[in-house]
């Protein structure tokens, strides 16, 4: 019977997320990561078998990470939304090594952007609160949305790559004043307010 492992799979997972967020996905191995929590291979390995395997499952772990940093208290769907956007650009800031992970392309479990994925089943609650709060329709809502998520992302990316410098506050001003113009372009101010507005 091999013996069980005493360094626990969280631990490794943590001790790994750290390292990704510090140095990078590059820079975790068995090895390295062994090195990091000051033990041998032989944890590691019993826990994941091999680099595959611990490969997936520091993307779930990653992605579980950013989604509990993600996630709003709140019952307004429209605040909501807008801290999703607010995580997304601190993650670019304070931890540009993760948002690379996750959303440029590092994740092995990752998928490439669907624009039809906004207006999929999965959001349909999001998409009709946030309709009967701007008393936009459904599809107005969708193009909302849509486009200040591509906005958005547009300019983490530029932070997390540093070709965008400036400050958080900064940019946050330039995402909320652009999602202002896509809420308006569809007929209602009402972005911020999430008080029904006179539609055009």
């Amino acid at each position: 019977m091999a013996r069980k492992a005493t360094i626990s799979r969280e631990v490794i997972l943590e001790a790994a997320l750290k390292m990704l967020i510090r140095d990078g996905y590059s820079s975790v191995n068995v090895k390295t990561l062994a090195a990091e929590i000051g033990c041998s291979t032989q944890p590691v390995v019993w826990h994941f078998e091999n680099m595959d395997g611990l490969r997936k499952a520091l993307s779930e772990y990653a992605m579980m990470y950013a989604a509990k940093k993600a996630a709003s208290s709140g019952s307004d769907r429209m605040e909501g939304f807008e801290s999703l956007g607010r995580a997304y650009v601190k993650m670019a800031f304070k931890e540009p090594n993760l948002f690379k992970f996750l959303y440029l392309g590092e994740n092995p479990l990752g998928k490439p952007y669907s624009l039809n994925d906004v207006g999929s089943k999965k959001n349909k609650e999001m998409i009709s609160a946030i309709s009967e709060q701007t008393g936009l329709g459904e599809e107005q809502v969708i193009r909302f949305v849509r486009n200040t998520l591509i906005y958005s992302h547009g300019i983490a990316t530029m932070i997390a790559t540093g070709v965008l410098k400036g400050t958080e506050k900064e940019m946050m001003k330039m995402i909320n004043d652009a999602a202002d113009a896509f809420i308006l372009n569809e007929g209602t101010n009402t972005a911020k307010t999430g008080k029904k507005g006179k539609k055009k």
